[in-house]
């Protein structure tokens, strides 16, 4: 048996579903499943943040789905917290592809759900989008600049793409404080942080993510103040 979660679901065909899954040892996998009708109906289980135990079978890119059953309780996500793991889920679905693997990332999604479930704070997600940069192999070393040089946190320094960061002058918005930087890297993010650190995650997700927004984004596009991604 297998454990994931579902990232995204679409009509397939007849009865079944197009399901988009980040599973434990695998990475992302894309399967299809037949929801059933009445008390064998599976719909109710193939939802985002359900922790799910299955069997995967076939041999192709598209895998089928069986004898799904749910693994735990879901995790209590509600309200705008539900949005940021909405957030996540795309991220994933837009960002990793089924013959990339991407292992390592079903235990660091999970304890990001566990702990905005806990409590939220915007650095959880700073941290996820981390570790999936990582992963993808896009993300500079947040400890030395190009010159090999220890990343000061009484300096400033730019990010020079596909390259690293190298001493700046001072502050501006394409600029980031080493105390940020490195606070980033050991996961100590401060409420001071948070501004740079979104600006740098965006920068550094441009690439993988193109030009066609996120629809988790545009959740929030009539608040007008929030700590989630806007």
């Amino acid at each position: 048996m297998e454990r994931g979660y579902v990232l995204h679901t679409r009509p397939f065909k007849d009865s079944s579903v197009l399901v988009n899954m980040l599973v434990d040892g695998h990475g992302r996998v894309d399967c299809v499943a037949r929801l059933g009708s009445g008390k064998t109906s599976i719909k109710s289980i193939l939802q985002p943040f359900q922790p799910l135990i299955f069997q995967l079978s076939g041999r192709t890119s598209l895998r089928n789905m069986n004898s799904v059953e749910a693994g735990s309780p879901a995790i209590p996500l509600s309200g705008e917290i539900s949005f940021s793991g909405f957030y996540l889920n795309e991220l994933l679905v837009r960002c990793i592809a089924v013959d990339h693997g991407a292992e390592s990332l079903f235990f660091t999604y999970h304890k990001t759900l566990m702990a905005m479930a806990a409590g939220f704070c915007e650095s959880q997600l700073r941290y996820f989008e981390l570790s999936l940069l990582k992963e993808l192999g896009l993300m500079p070393t947040l400890r030395t600049d190009l010159g090999q040089d220890p990343i000061e946190a009484d300096y400033y320094y730019r990010l020079l793409p596909d390259e690293g960061f190298v001493n700046a002058l001072g502050p501006k918005t394409s600029h980031y404080s080493g105390e940020m930087l490195l606070a980033l890297d050991e996961h100590r993010l401060e409420a001071r942080h948070l501004k740079q650190a979104k600006y740098l995650m965006r920068l550094m997700l441009a690439p993988c993510l193109g030009d066609k927004p996120l629809k988790s984004r545009a959740l929030f596009r009539y608040k007008t103040a929030s700590p989630l991604p806007k």
